[in-house]
């Protein structure tokens, strides 16, 4: 039997990843969230790890409210750098493996083509400049590491596309960000993604996102064409939006490790949402 810890198992990606293995018979999870692991408390983490022995720890907790981590910085860092750190020196103690996730937003969003794993980083704000030290300390004090980028993540919990839908209720039109492009991903797809990276020797830094690029805006006109709403989208500015938080304009990634080096090939954005909105 093997043992997982899932930290942040009540966020999107957490309930994916339980759903997913959830009639394994050789898979025994040990999930927790803020409640039962404080993952920036290294006494505490070192505990779990000590009782458990896992075979896996799959990091899913994060500080991911982007605007938020601009005045709660100190916070950002201690749950997506400090807590990352922990779980690595715990993964290295027990000699289990780390599967950790990151972000998209530790690119600046210059580039006019996917992004792939060597280039180089830059993140704009807080956000991305604390779960690219996330990365580094797993670098550095994990030994069997796997650290997943992904963007614009959607499940079960609150997401864009719940929102969206939320606002069409009371509003014939809304407006959205129509000049930043990402790659809009299911926690179904990344789970998979997980899946086919866990149980490998595989380890490394990997693009992990559906196929395909889109804007904020057409991705909520593709979620209110599937509800069958007829909710006009305004597409405005980055400026005009004025979110706290500065955004790379693309920040669309390659998946180029994942294709070069296992058989699993995500679906396509489109394919993915489709999928997503029927379970609403």
């Amino acid at each position: 039997m093997k043992k997982i810890i899932v930290t942040g198992c009540n966020g999107q990606l957490g309930r994916a990843v339980n759903e997913y293995y959830g009639n394994a018979s050789d898979i025994s999870f040990v999930n927790t969230d803020v409640a039962e692991l404080d993952i920036t408390d290294i006494d505490a983490v070192m505990r779990l790890a000590r009782e458990v022995k896992p075979y896996a720890i799959v990091n899913c907790a994060a500080h991911t409210a982007v605007d938020a981590c601009e005045s709660q910085y100190e916070k950002a860092f201690a749950i997506n750098a400090i807590g990352a750190r922990n779980l690595a020196i715990a993964s290295r103690e027990t000699g289990a493996k780390l599967v950790h996730i990151s972000t998209d937003y530790v690119f600046d969003g210059t580039k006019t083509t996917p992004y792939v794993e060597t280039d180089p980083t830059n993140p704009m704000g807080a956000y991305g400049s604390t779960k690219l030290a996330g990365e580094e300390f797993v670098k550095q004090f994990a030994d069997r590491w796997f650290i997943l980028r992904t963007a614009w993540l959607y499940g079960d919990g609150k997401n864009f596309a719940r929102t969206m839908l939320r606002l069409s209720e009371t509003n014939d039109a809304v407006r959205v960000v129509g000049d930043q492009f990402g790659s809009p991903t299911s926690t179904v797809e990344l789970t998979k993604a997980i899946d086919a990276l866990l149980f490998s020797e595989n380890y490394g830094l990997f693009h992990a996102t559906c196929e395909g690029s889109t804007s904020w805006a057409d991705f909520a006109r593709e979620v209110f064409r599937l509800a069958g709403k007829d909710t006009r989208v305004e597409a405005i500015t980055t400026e005009e939006y004025g979110a706290p938080a500065p955004r790379p304009a693309y920040s669309v990634l390659d998946n180029r490790m994942f294709r070069l080096t296992t058989d699993f090939a995500f679906a396509d954005w489109h394919d993915a949402i489709a999928v997503y909105m029927k379970t609403l």
